[in-house]
C-alpha cells in the first residue's frame, strides 16, 4: 500500500458521499436497562450530504440518530458505550454541555413539533437563549433569513404572529426545520421527517434536504426507500440493532454486499 508520507493516518478521510468526516462513530452500544438496543456501530457521516439509515422497524436506527446529540440521556435507564466525535470532539464527554451540543446538532422529530407560540417566535426563541442576536433588527433577520433557507418566508411573511400551530403539517415541518437552522447547526437530524405528511409536502421537504446539504451534515432515518434513494448520498442498513453495511447509496440500492440487504431493498422483509 502507498501512503503519501504527507498525510497523516488521522486526518478526516474523505467519504463515500465526496466530503470530509463530520461524525465519525465507532464501537457504539446502547443498553435501555437490561435490554441491548445497539451492538458496536461504527458509522463515519461526511459533511455536506445526506446520509440515510434505512431498515425496518425497530432496528436501531432512531436509537443511534438519538445518539448523536445525547437525546437518550433524557431516558431513565439508558446507557451508552463506545465514540461518537463531533469534528474530533467527543459529545459524551461529560464536560460537554448537551444544550450546546444540541445546538450545534439540531433535530427533526416524525411529527411536527411548533412550539405553542407565533410562527416569528418559533424561529427567535433559540437565537435568543443562545445570545446570538443582541437587537430586535438582528432576530428579524435571522427569523427572516431562517424562513427563506426553509422555504417557507413566501406563505408565512405577512402572518408572522399568527400560531405556527396553525399551519399545515408541511409547514409546520418546515417550521421546526426553520426553527433547527436559526441557531446556526452543523448538522441536522431528521427523524422519519415526512412519514406523517402528504407526498406534495414531503417532495418539499425533500426538495429543501436537497439544498440544505450543501451547508449542513443532514442524517435522515426513513423507512421509505424510494426517499432513501431519492436524498441520500450515503446510506447505512441496520437490523437487529447491528450496522450491517454502509456505502454510497447507489451502490446500496444496486449492489448491496450483504444478503440482508439485498433482501430489504427487494421487500423480502421489513
Amino acid at each position: 500500500m502507498n501512503v503519501n508520507p504527507h498525510i497523516t493516518l488521522d486526518a478526516p478521510k474523505a467519504s463515500p458521499a465526496g466530503g470530509p468526516v463530520k461524525l465519525r462513530a465507532r464501537d457504539v452500544n446502547v443498553f435501555y436497562g437490561d435490554k441491548q438496543a445497539l451492538f458496536d456501530v461504527s458509522l463515519d457521516v461526511p459533511e455536506r450530504a445526506v446520509t440515510a439509515l434505512i431498515g425496518p422497524s425497530g432496528c436501531g436506527k432512531s436509537t443511534f440518530l438519538r445518539c448523536i446529540n445525547r437525546m437518550n440521556d433524557t431516558i431513565p435507564g439508558a446507557r451508552v458505550s463506545g465514540r461518537i466525535e463531533l469534528d474530533g470532539e467527543d459529545v459524551n464527554d461529560r464536560s460537554l454541555d448537551p444544550v450546546l451540543l444540541r445546538a450545534r446538532v439540531g433535530m427533526v422529530f416524525q411529527k411536527p413539533n411548533p412550539f405553542p407560540k407565533s410562527i416569528f417566535e418559533n424561529v427567535a426563541y433559540g437565537p435568543r437563549i443562545h445570545g446570538l442576536a443582541s437587537s430586535k433588527s438582528e432576530i428579524e433577520g435571522i427569523v427572516e433569513t431562517s424562513l427563506k433557507r426553509a422555504g417557507l418566508w413566501n406563505e408565512v411573511a405577512d402572518r408572522l404572529h399568527q400560531p405556527g400551530t396553525g399551519l399545515s403539517g408541511g409547514q409546520q415541518q418546515r417550521l421546526v426545520i426553520a426553527r433547527a437552522i436559526a441557531v446556526n447547526p452543523e448538522v441536522i437530524l431528521m427523524d422519519e421527517p415526512c412519514s406523517a405528511l402528504d407526498p406534495i409536502a414531503t417532495a418539499k421537504v425533500e426538495e429543501l434536504m436537497d439544498e440544505l446539504k450543501q451547508e449542513y451534515c443532514i442524517v435522515i432515518v426513513t423507512h421509505s426507500m424510494a426517499q432513501a434513494a431519492r436524498v441520500s448520498q450515503k446510506t447505512a442498513f441496520f437490523h437487529l440493532g447491528k450496522l450491517v453495511e454502509t456505502g454510497p447509496t447507489d451502490e446500496i440500492f444496486t449492489n448491496p454486499r450483504d444478503s440482508r440487504t439485498q433482501d430489504y431493498i427487494t421487500g423480502r422483509f421489513g
